[in-house]
């Protein structure tokens, strides 16, 4: 641990979220002051949010705030308080499908409180952001080949994806504005411990361990990269380093996945193999706003942090699992 960090204060926002949660503790560890902030959105239960922020409300270093993005009062006084010297941002409305019933509420907190984050960061000095983006961004891409950072990405096919790469295109105006540093990271399919409820992994393990059937939209064969979260947190823990050691402004985008596909019907059997159990499928008709395939290509990573993903989706499925029984072997 590098004791020079404990001076240096990190602002994540979502930090009572899936990934934001095991980000904070990511950085403790590091030895950085992390303030998190969370609007508690009820998208899912405020409890599991609460229970993700448990370990980290226990740290010394660890201040939280409850708010909004779109506040800008409540903004400019967090700042006022915490003085981050970097902001990690992660507080979105998640979700392709439900995007396509609320593209308002998507547009209203992923573009306009990115704005207002923004913003906040000019008004205070603030000047290095990491911001969450997503591989929705590159569209209903049907080629076979790994998805690469210098592809256009100007054809979104969900309201979520398009305020993703919105909230990009801010981060560069501001880059070239204001000398705000940013790299953006297109994170590809997160999953682990932690996961919300309503994603596919965790969904799936549900239903497979109380022997419903899951629903498969399409054929099965969707190929997903999907990336352990251990992974992921990583991977943002090094872009952070990478950001701060940086000479001048900078600004980047680079994916964050596993840099392999998988069908969702392999996923399933590999689930069903931890678990123990013989799946049963329902197939329903592919979902509008869904994306033909997601794979990373993480040469650039690689390149720029030495990012190398240590959990293969075997070992992370198993080590998912574990969570999943450890969890309802409590209740």
């Amino acid at each position: 641990m590098n004791n020079d960090r404990r001076n240096k204060c990190v602002l994540v926002t979502g930090a009572a979220g899936f990934i934001g949660s095991h980000l904070v503790e990511r950085l403790l560890d590091d030895g950085y002051t992390v303030w998190g902030m969370d609007n508690f959105d009820p998208f899912y239960a405020r409890s599991i949010k609460e229970s993700n922020l448990e370990k980290a409300r226990s740290h010394p270093r660890f201040g939280f705030a409850e708010g909004d993005l779109r506040d800008s009062g409540f903004l400019d006084g967090l700042f006022d308080e915490a003085g981050p010297e970097a902001v990690i941002h992660l507080a979105a409305r998640a979700g392709v499908r439900p995007s396509l019933l609320q593209p308002q509420e998507y547009y209203d907190v992923n573009v306009m409180g990115t704005v207002r984050l923004l913003e906040a960061m000019k008004g205070s000095g603030t000047g290095l952001m990491i911001f969450g983006s997503s591989s929705s961004v590159y569209g209903a891409r049907s080629d076979q080949r790994p998805f690469k950072e210098d592809e256009a990405a100007d054809r979104p096919v969900s309201p979520y994806a398009a305020t993703k790469r919105a909230g990009e295109l801010l981060c560069h105006a501001y880059y070239h504005l204001y000398g705000i540093s940013c790299y953006c990271l297109r994170f590809f399919t997160v999953y682990g411990p932690r996961q919300r409820p309503d994603l596919a992994i965790h969904k799936f393990t549900s239903l497979l361990a109380t022997g419903q059937a899951i629903t498969v939209y399409g054929d099965g064969a969707t190929p997903r990269d999907y990336t352990y979260v251990d992974d992921t947190v990583d991977g943002v823990a090094r872009t952070l380093r990478r950001i701060e050691d940086e000479a001048g402004a900078a600004f980047d985008i680079v994916n964050l996945g596993a840099g392999r596909s998988v069908s969702v019907n392999e996923l399933v059997d590999l689930l069903a193999g931890a678990i123990g159990v013989e799946p049963k499928i329902e197939h329903l008709p592919p979902q509008p706003g869904d994306v033909p395939r997601t794979w990373a290509d993480i040469d650039r990573a690689r390149d720029l942090l030495g990012f190398d993903p240590k959990f293969p989706i075997e070992k992370g499925l198993e080590l998912f699992v574990a969570w999943y029984n450890e969890q309802h072997a409590e209740t």
